[in-house]
């Protein structure tokens, strides 16, 4: 055999292309309210206050009256949009066509805008007021004490995700008069949630509950909270913070949904096709005790992977 034979090697690559490891759905999609709007900003919901019978103020009296207290929260659009373009001389040198992944991964993309929106209002500035004019400023900070579960909570020091945790959380719903009943209940968590969860003999065993919880090895359902995975979730100092809610705790405002573009573009060398999708939404936190915060141990918060 020739001794030159390694003058020909070759070297053969894939045509198969497929999309990095991401997040392509939308965790959060369909359990939050959602509506459609236009303007600069909305009112998706007015809360009206309550108010206490009382006893008649004598034979004869002058009816008194009570006020109820009309609130309104609003939403603002935010907007985002993503350019890809793609060479056609570029895509006479290759056997690839990159087009249709390039699609999947804006659409990718998408979803998680929705979702980031939605986690970043849930402990954001809420806006309340009758209109532009008169608008306050709700934070997070200032509501807190009375609508999150520690990280301490059930143990001296912070711990992870815990059963007791979850019961506590709806403990303080319930006393805040959430319809638990009527209401689809949600709890956001991460994948050290899952594993604080799995690692918790409440949960994996039956004799702690008329029917098993596990689905195909993964906690879905618990206590009757949804439970939803997702890797977005903010955290601090290696404490994550888990997103419980009821349905009617969270809003997200489609000003555009989502536009996807694709043509050629003759005003540019080479022809390059264009891919253009824009969006936008606005998402805002509705009325506290609707949604908490609990916070729980993760020391791998500082290895966070995005997207």
């Amino acid at each position: 055999m020739s001794e030159n034979l390694s003058k020909l090697f070759t070297t053969q690559y894939s045509t198969i292309l497929t999309l990095k490891l991401q997040q392509t759905t939308s965790k959060l999609r369909g359990r939050v309210m959602e509506g459609s709007h236009v303007g600069k900003q909305a009112s998706p919901i007015q809360y009206a206050g309550a108010v206490k019978m009382m006893p008649p103020q004598g034979r004869f009296a002058p009816i008194g009256r009570q006020d109820i207290d009309f609130v309104r929260r609003w939403v603002t659009p935010v907007d985002r949009d993503v350019n890809q373009l793609i060479d056609t001389f570029d895509k006479l040198k290759t056997t690839i066509d990159p087009q249709s992944q390039e699609i999947a991964a804006v659409a990718a993309a998408v979803n998680r805008e929705y979702d980031d929106r939605l986690i970043s209002a849930a402990y954001g500035t809420a806006l309340l007021g009758t209109d532009g004019a008169s608008f306050t400023s709700e934070t997070w900070a200032s509501i807190s004490s009375s609508w999150s579960v520690a990280s301490t909570f059930g143990s001296a020091a912070a711990s992870g995700l815990t059963v007791a945790k979850m019961i506590e959380a709806k403990r303080i719903m319930r006393k805040a008069q959430v319809d638990m009943e009527a209401e689809s209940l949600t709890w956001v968590t991460n994948s050290q949630g899952e594993s604080d969860l799995l690692n918790q003999v409440q949960v994996v065993s039956t004799e702690f509950s008329d029917r098993p919880v596990l689905t195909d090895g993964k906690v879905t359902r618990l206590l009757g909270w949804d439970i939803v995975y997702s890797e977005r979730l903010p955290s601090a100092s290696n404490v994550r913070t888990n997103l419980p809610f009821a349905k009617s705790g969270l809003y997200l405002g489609l000003w555009n949904e989502r536009t996807d573009d694709v043509r050629q573009r003759p005003d540019l060398s080479g022809l390059p096709y264009q891919l253009y999708t824009m969006m936008s939404c606005g998402a805002v936190r509705l009325e506290p005790g609707r949604l908490l915060e609990c916070l729980c141990a993760d020391t791998s918060a500082a290895a966070d992977v995005t997207p």
